[in-house]
């Protein structure tokens, strides 16, 4: 096997998700969201089934959190919180009709027994842009996260925090303009981010994939890798062969009726990463 095409290893994770019952689409907090177009809640629940189940059958362990009415984005568990090596940062989100998500998976955690815990002191969006990448944590900023968030990650999580500016509202979240493919890997879209941003990128990741505008446009991007096979919109097929290029196995999902409220297949999964001890809280 050549260096430009590693030999990939899956493994096996701990995620959280959250099944779309009271999904809708009622205001407008980003551009992919239209009040005025219909939602098919039934669909949006089926296409979350067909994600949950893939993930199982993948061999990853897969917690669920109750959805709440009134809360129709709740289905997008990545915003919920971020864990690292069993630490929680909990969500602090910006926009009022999706404040109360940010308590409820917090709760959630507590309830589960993990022992460190943080309400966050600002806002945060969770891994909506905290993105953890081996042993540093890519953090996104300019619509959502505010930078002060940044530092009081790294001070919880014990590990560099790195800051990227996003500047295309299409973009609004670091987890739709890039994604972590393994501790070293990574693929994103450059025209996201700020020219400073890229710089910092092209450093850190100079093999990273580079995704073009169209495939990050299907929200290509919006990505879960195990470090073998990368779970990602179906539509994103140039992004796909990319990955099987580099010895990844992609395999693509249709969360069409969920990106009409401008998530896919990592909105819709956080990930738990317990304590590297092996420990699990």
């Amino acid at each position: 096997m050549s260096a430009q095409h590693p030999t990939r290893t899956a493994s096996a994770r701990r995620y959280l998700m959250c099944r779309p019952t009271y999904f809708t689409v009622d205001y407008r907090i980003n551009p992919w969201m239209d009040p005025a177009k219909p939602v098919d809640t039934a669909l949006a629940v089926l296409q979350w089934e067909r994600l949950h189940a893939l993930h199982q059958s993948l061999g990853h362990t897969v917690e669920l959190i109750e959805p709440i009415p009134g809360l129709p984005d709740m289905v997008y568990a990545a915003n919920g919180a971020t864990v690292h090596d069993g630490r929680v940062l909990g969500a602090r989100l910006r926009h009022r009709e999706r404040a109360a998500e940010g308590p409820a998976y917090e709760q959630w955690f507590r309830n589960a027994g993990h022992i460190v815990v943080k309400t966050a002191e600002h806002t945060n969006e969770g891994e909506g842009d905290y993105l953890v990448a081996g042993d540093r944590v890519l953090a996104g900023t300019g619509f959502r996260t505010e930078p002060a968030a940044h530092a009081e990650a790294q001070e919880l999580f014990g590990v560099p925090v790195i800051s990227l500016t996003l500047i295309d509202p299409r973009f609004y979240h670091l987890d739709t303009a890039l994604a972590v493919l393994d501790d070293d890997e990574i693929m994103y879209y450059p025209g996201a981010f700020s020219p400073e941003s890229r710089q910092v990128l092209r450093e850190l990741f100079p093999d990273a994939i580079i995704a073009d505008e169209a495939d990050a446009w299907t929200f290509g991007l919006n990505a879960v890798s195990d470090g073998l096979h990368v779970i990602l919109p179906q539509a994103a097929t140039t992004l796909a062969a990319k990955l099987a290029a580099r010895g990844f196995e992609p395999i693509g999902i249709d969360l069409s009726e969920l990106l009409k409220g401008g998530g896919s297949v990592k909105c819709c999964t956080l990930e738990i990463r317990h304590r590297s001890s092996g420990s699990p809280r």
